[in-house]
């Protein structure tokens, strides 16, 4: 998606210039775990316009593989990010309608082809949020995947803008069947699946760590093919200062990683650098402590980059990892 964004903290109603750049859930991972050194291919539909071409150009910058991307359609999708300060919260605003991805059909997307040599199937709860038909297009995925074998990991990446809890939940209790990794932050739990973990208070999502763990043990009690559950545990005092830890629960163990204390540059795209990070670990076979460990020193090295992508490499992440939350200088 092409992404609008007004200088500084600005409002949207008092802005006449936006920064201009691109992103969103799926690109963000991918961008990511190609700069962590990953073989990743990006499936979406872009339009054969200046736009979609500068955004497929974004993802071959960073080493993408475009080549599953179908072309066609009028318009690329757009969404207008308006910053928050202090107690103003940071807001979105969608222009998505009508996009080449939104009005793609399930006619259009050849899994046989497109999921080839494919190790790892990933998607959001954005997808299927866009439109009934790109909910038959991640069925259709998903039931080829099993029937391959290739495991399905999904960042229920709920948006309330996007669909209902109820409509959410109808169509993510189905496609969890499908689901070897379940990513599930904050409401996702509730909104997508109908399992309490969290009671909605933001200040103390961390203090309730033990309705988290319930929360996830019942995820892979009722969907006996997910194996692994994580999820970004926060404590939020303002859009700028929070505290931020990262729960896996694996092979019935639960793993809790160190607390950053953060000062937000950019509240944004923080649970798609989780979700690279955790992928990234996966890929290549670390123990599940450092899953958890890695994940979430990437997402918080994200609240201090602008813009959706997580432009940092293997090192700077570890470097985090080292500090365990704590701060050092670097000479």
């Amino acid at each position: 998606m092409l992404r609008l964004k007004p200088l500084a903290n600005n409002r949207i109603m008092q802005s006449d210039v936006f920064e201009a750049t691109y992103g969103g859930a799926e690109a963000n991972v991918a961008v990511s775990l190609a700069l962590l050194g990953n073989d990743v291919a990006y499936l979406s539909k872009l339009p054969a316009n200046l736009l979609g071409e500068t955004a497929l150009s974004t993802l071959r910058k960073y080493g993408v593989d475009t080549t599953k991307i179908l072309r066609g359609g009028n318009r690329l999708g757009i969404y207008f990010l308006e910053k928050g300060a202090s107690v103003r919260s940071t807001n979105v605003v969608y222009d998505r309608a009508g996009s080449a991805f939104a009005e793609a059909k399930q006619t259009e997307f050849h899994w046989e082809g497109l999921l080839k040599e494919i190790d790892y199937f990933y998607f959001s709860g954005i997808t299927p949020a866009i439109s009934d038909e790109l909910e038959q297009v991640v069925t259709a995925a998903c039931v080829y995947c099993q029937a391959h074998n290739i495991p399905v990991v999904c960042d229920m990446n709920y948006r309330g803008k996007m669909w209902s809890p109820e409509k959410a939940q109808g169509v993510m209790s189905k496609l969890m069947n499908y689901v070897t990794i379940c990513i599930a932050n904050d409401e996702d739990f509730e909104a997508t699946l109908g399992i309490k973990a969290f009671d909605g208070d933001m200040s103390r999502g961390i203090d309730q760590i033990t309705s988290f763990k319930e929360g996830m043990l019942a995820v892979t009690k009722k969907y006996p093919n997910c194996k692994v559950v994580a999820s970004v545990l926060r404590n939020i005092r303002s859009v700028e200062e929070s505290e931020w830890m990262g729960l896996l629960l694996k092979d019935g163990k639960f793993y809790e990683s160190a607390r950053y204390q953060m000062h937000v540059m950019e509240g944004v795209a923080a649970g798609d650098a989780f979700g690279a990070g955790l992928m990234h670990s996966l890929l290549h076979k670390a123990q599940a402590q450092e899953w958890i460990d890695f994940a979430i020193a990437a997402s918080v090295l994200k609240l201090t980059i602008t813009g959706d992508l997580n432009l940092v490499q293997e090192s700077d992440i570890r470097s985090v990892m080292k500090k365990g939350g704590g701060a050092s200088l670097n000479r």
